[in-house]
Parts: structure tokens; C-alpha cells; sequence
């Protein structure tokens, strides 16, 4: 049986269509058992076909680096 986190490891693999035929067939079963987790799925895939067509936005000068900067320091505490 998928649980929710199940789900949610393999959720990549099954909107990528790479997830083997009877992983797929467990999480489809899950997913009409489980209105999180179907919207979960069916929010990522809107975002996705959104985001899709969508060229790469070029972030401002310094952005990147206070980001990073940002991100390091939350890691290390």
C-alpha cells in the first residue's frame, strides 16, 4: 500500500512517465483514494505545462549571490 509519502517520493517518476508500470498503477490507485495527494499532483503538473513554454528570466546583478548567501546561512544553522 502507497502511503502519502510514498507518493510524494515517487511523484517526479510518475509525472515524467519513468515510473516502472505497476509503480504507476499503485500510485494511480492511491491517488483516487487521496484528495491531498491528487492535488499535489495535479497542482505540479498545471505548473509545470505552465512554466513549460516559459523562457529563463535572467535574475539582477547581485541577486544570485545574496540567494546564495542567504541559503548557506540558513543551511549551517
Amino acid at each position: 500500500m502507497i502511503t502519502c509519502k510514498d507518493f510524494l517520493s515517487e511523484l517526479n517518476e510518475y509525472l515524467d512517465g519513468s515510473a516502472e508500470s505497476g509503480l504507476r498503477q499503485e500510485l494511480e490507485s492511491h491517488l483516487s483514494e487521496c484528495p491531498n495527494c491528487w492535488v499535489v499532483c495535479d497542482t505540479t503538473k498545471k505548473t509545470i505545462r505552465i512554466y513549460r513554454g516559459v523562457e529563463p528570466y535572467q535574475m539582477p546583478s547581485g541577486v544570485h549571490e545574496r540567494l546564495l548567501a542567504v541559503l548557506e546561512k540558513r543551511a549551517r544553522a
